[in-house]
């Protein structure tokens, strides 16, 4: 079996489905086919944002939709959840901080 990930977020399965190139903050980002962009940031040990209230890493709050923890911006398409934002080839994804 195939894992791939760092640190909290490992992929344990579907690891055939096919590949998906975006860049985060400028940088490339390999994902799948299926993944929301919080996973594929997360599996690339990437973070969200910085807590507001402190100097911590901040990588998605609930994960399904509800809250605004994981917002990121996302070129030709403006903010959106990366929690529910499915990638897309050439997705470029700017952190808001």
């Amino acid at each position: 079996m195939s894992v791939a990930g760092s640190g909290a977020f490992v992929r344990l399965a579907e690891t055939a489905r096919p590949a998906v190139a975006i860049t985060v903050d400028g940088a490339p980002v390999a994902s799948m086919r299926g993944d929301t962009l919080l996973t594929a940031m997360r599996l690339a040990g990437l973070i969200v944002r910085r807590s507001e209230f402190g100097d911590g890493a901040r990588g998605g709050f609930c994960l399904m939709g509800v809250c605004q923890d994981c917002l990121v911006q996302v070129a030709g398409q403006g903010r959106v959840r990366a929690c529910q934002t499915e990638v897309a080839p050439g997705m470029q994804v700017t952190t808001l901080g």
